[in-house]
């Protein structure tokens, strides 16, 4: 009999031992009243006197909350906000006992205090002010969970999503302004392009005169040089028949000039005596001129008119 017993008595006490994991606490009342906080390890508990009432995790929890709100310029989106929360050590007892569900607390201060803040804000300022949304949560759990027995670690705003129509439309307006942008710069390029082939074309065209006036002006001088040259070892010959043999000679060279040329098409010119007689006539009054132009300008050489 006194082997029962003392059987009966060893389970009674084995009873009374219990363990707590890392990072929990176990709330141990006595006759329905609170007790103790055992700490993680084996404890003892006096058998059918304490109990556990329960046990609460001393980790760092999140809690993400989804809510739907407007913003200023009357769009709805959701906002996702993630609560970092964790117990105080000093107030294990206050968690345990004053919140029968901390989630749904936390959840209805996150709600009260992004609604109360986004219908203030545009949509694109949401985005921008996202932090400072966070911030307004974080202080304000702080100060109301910190009773309960609660800190606040963290508050993130994760996410912020428009509904489907607003946001394919701002795809829209974001793709027709880089649209806008993308042809001002083509223009600026074509308007480019233009004004450098126009300032092409216009030193080409100066340089190109400049050339025909050179040339004009060398052959000029060339053509004084040879007839004074004649003159002068030639006697009895005047300016006239030195003319008339740099015309012929110029003027056979040419007709060789084209026969050889395999790519050379039919050209009419003048042929007859009088043909001859009116070119020539033509280049004695160029030159002429020419002379006379020379003499106005103080002995500078100027090409001839055209």
């Amino acid at each position: 009999m006194f082997f029962i017993i003392l059987i009966v008595a060893a389970i009674i006490l084995l009873t009374g031992l219990f363990t707590v994991r890392q990072q929990t606490a176990a709330i141990v009342e006595r006759f329905g009243r609170f007790k103790r906080i055992a700490g993680a390890g084996l404890n003892f508990k006096i058998p059918l006197i304490d109990r556990i009432a329960g046990r609460i995790s001393l980790r760092v929890r999140q809690l993400d909350v989804r809510v739907e709100t407007k913003t200023k310029d009357n769009v709805f989106v959701f906002v996702i906000v993630s609560v970092q929360y964790f117990v105080i050590p000093e107030k294990i007892q206050d968690a345990f006992y004053k919140l029968q569900n901390t989630e749904a607390q936390i959840t209805s201060y996150v709600y009260d205090v992004v609604r109360a803040r986004v219908p203030g804000i545009t949509l694109d300022n949401v985005f921008e002010t996202k932090d400072d949304i966070a911030q307004a949560v974080k202080v304000e759990l702080e100060q109301i969970m910190d009773d309960f027995g609660y800190g606040i670690v963290k508050t993130l705003v994760t996410d912020i999503d428009p509904d489907a129509n607003v946001k394919q439309s701002m795809n829209k307006i974001n793709a027709a302004q880089r649209l806008r942008v993308a042809a001002v710069e083509e223009a600026e390029a074509d308007k480019i392009r233009v004004v450098k082939a126009a300032e092409a074309e216009a030193e080409s065209k100066a340089l190109s005169g400049k050339g025909i006036a050179d040339q004009r002006t060398a052959i000029v001088n060339g053509l004084q040089e040879s007839v004074t040259e004649f003159k002068e070892n030639v006697a009895g010959t005047t300016s006239q028949d030195v003319m008339n043999l740099v015309l012929m000679t110029q003027y056979f060279d040419t007709l060789k000039d084209v026969g050889l040329s395999s790519n050379s098409n039919t050209i009419m010119i003048p042929h007859s005596p009088s043909g001859m007689n009116d070119i020539s006539e033509q280049l004695r009054n160029a030159m002429i001129t020419a002379n006379e132009v020379t003499k106005k300008s103080g002995g500078r050489k100027a090409p001839p008119a055209a």
